[in-house]
């Protein structure tokens, strides 16, 4: 995606963030999309393919119930789904969980409005799968640590948490939304008894863009006897 078909969004995020409300934004963004008077950046209408080659090699038991952080249009929602996840996906954006349930109207996945900064208290350590691909890293301080600690609070003892982001050094130069995240960003999301068991900055994609790829798992809380 160029970086004018990024320049509507860019505008938002920053008029959004000025004005101490750091995820407005994204229903902005839907809804003009869906005018016809902007684009998505992220909108691929297509499984991630970093998540579709996580799924083929990771050798992850697919089942139980898995949560899609910033779902937007539903597509790895959906991709979840096909592997036997009973899933939940969410948006912050209401133009985008409509969308999404537009999309995919015979779906089993679960369409939810809900914000990653204060997400329902019953889904905390509810999901044994929990999939955040480039939410946080469209948000920046407060927002961001917020967030990271929020995908991590939504898993279940025994669960994974899988991240993907855009990636770069920790000195090195933001530059413009998307933000990339540093080695330090990902390392904050093993909190706690959640652990990291894989962190790699890979090439992906045509230029090659520099991404994280990151697996965290809590561990599994053993019963008194």
């Amino acid at each position: 995606m160029t970086d004018e078909k990024r320049a509507h969004a860019r505008r938002l995020a920053a008029a959004s963030i000025a004005a101490g409300e750091p995820t407005a934004w994204f229903e902005t963004l839907y809804a003009a999309a869906e005018a016809g008077e902007a684009v998505v950046p992220w909108a691929d209408l297509e499984p991630n393919p970093m998540l579709v080659a996580w799924a083929q090699e990771s050798g992850h038991p697919h089942g139980g119930t898995a949560l899609v952080v910033g779902c937007g249009l539903g597509d790895d929602a959906e991709y979840l789904a096909g592997l036997g996840y009973r899933t939940v996906a969410f948006d912050v954006a209401p133009t985008a969980v409509a969308g999404a349930r537009r999309r995919f109207p015979d779906s089993p996945v679960r369409y939810e409005t809900a914000d990653l900064l204060a997400p329902p208290a019953d889904w905390l350590g509810a999901f044994d799968l929990v999939f955040e691909c480039y939410t946080v890293q469209v948000l920046q301080g407060a927002a961001r640590a917020a967030a990271i600690a929020s995908c991590g609070a939504l898993v279940a003892p025994g669960g994974t948490l899988l991240v993907f982001a855009r990636a770069r050094e920790d000195a090195g130069d933001p530059g413009a939304m998307p933000w990339p995240l540093t080695r330090a960003d990902m390392e904050a999301f093993a909190a706690g008894d959640l652990a990291a068991v894989h962190l790699e900055a890979l090439d992906v994609g045509e230029p090659p863009v520099r991404r994280w790829s990151g697996t965290f798992r809590r561990a599994v809380v053993e019963s008194a006897v």
